[in-house]
């Protein structure tokens, strides 16, 4: 296929730039099949939507080879889609089935696949920080290239563990990339209401590590700032930190409706959606045409639609089977 030049497209090919625009239908109608399955009461638990923030997400792993790794958030499952986590296996996981991703014992808030270099989702704000750091450091040890990635939002900047892990990646010069969606809100708080600088790429400075903010509703910019990053990494460059500025269009979780934002700001987000973006930069330039996107969007909802279907008609996990994921140790 034809490479696009272009501004708004970073001279990608269009066979990855329609694989790009695939992986962010995948996200969205995912999480919005989540948000009727939970309303409803068919699926088990809670779950946390990142609906507007699929750039960040895509953008990151679209550069990350299947070697590397990443950690996630409560808000994780756009990353573990783009990092090809099984969205079938997802789904089962979902329903809490025995054939989920976590073998029904993660939920939506702990999906992990370390097959896929997923290396979890974590409830606890900043939780995958330092996972994501010592994971680095393994890297290291071992003589690899491989890069490590933490996903978290704004509101871990103020968490211990955030400063503890940078200070040691940028004195070890670790292969590590910190990105931070800056969806603007720790659930109601804002950035300028919890932090003396509110702008998360500055609060780095003092740990000599690289950073930089980018549109994080636009995924060829993210993925432009992912690529420079993962050069450094494995040339033994050290960390980068990416601030991603984004929004979630959906409250914190699906209980909660975000009154506490102005209508405005929600719909002045709502016009800087980062699929309707694409599409329409990729029609723009040549890319594909509106059509074609629509039939890319319409297999995407049938796909999740049977994954639905076979999900729900999966085993149940028995009483005891937690049994078999206990590590017994030894000792002498």
């Amino acid at each position: 296929m034809p490479t696009i030049r272009d501004r708004d497209t970073d001279g990608l090919a269009a066979d990855e730039l329609i694989r790009i625009y695939t992986v962010m239908e995948q996200a969205r109608q995912f999480e919005e099949k989540l948000y009727y399955l939970f309303l409803t009461g068919i699926m088990p638990g809670t779950m946390h939507q990142a609906t507007g923030q699929e750039a960040v997400a895509v953008g990151v792993c679209s550069v990350l080879d299947p070697r590397d790794t990443i950690t996630s958030t409560h808000r994780g499952h756009q990353h573990c889609i783009a990092k090809r986590v099984p969205i079938r296996e997802m789904m089962c996981e979902m329903f809490a089935k025995a054939n989920g991703s976590c073998r029904a014992m993660g939920g939506s808030m702990h999906l992990t696949d370390f097959d896929r270099g997923m290396l979890g989702a974590f409830a606890i704000v900043g939780a995958g920080i330092p996972i994501a750091t010592g994971a680095a450091l393994s890297a290291r040890t071992q003589g690899t290239e491989r890069v490590s990635v933490a996903f978290f939002g704004d509101g871990a900047i103020n968490e211990g563990v955030f400063h503890e892990s940078l200070n040691m990646a940028g004195l070890w010069k670790l292969p590590v990339i910190y990105v931070c969606e800056n969806n603007q809100y720790a659930l109601s708080m804002t950035n300028e209401r919890s932090s003396a600088v509110p702008e998360p790429h500055r609060r780095v400075a003092g740990y000599d590590i690289l950073s930089t903010r980018v549109d994080g509703n636009d995924v060829v910019a993210v993925r432009a700032a992912t690529t420079s990053a993962v050069e450094r990494a494995r040339a033994g460059d050290g960390p980068t930190f990416i601030e991603c500025l984004t929004y979630r269009i959906r409250g914190h979780a699906r209980f909660e409706p975000g009154n506490y934002r102005d209508k405005e700001e929600v719909e002045e987000w709502k016009q800087r959606d980062p699929i309707e973006r694409l599409r329409e930069s990729l029609a723009r330039n040549g890319v594909a045409s509106q059509d074609e996107l629509d039939r890319i969007r319409d297999r995407v909802d049938a796909e999740i639609d049977e994954d639905i279907e076979f999900a729900k008609a999966q085993e149940d996990p028995r009483p005891d089977d937690y049994r078999s994921y206990i590590v017994k140790e030894r000792l002498s």
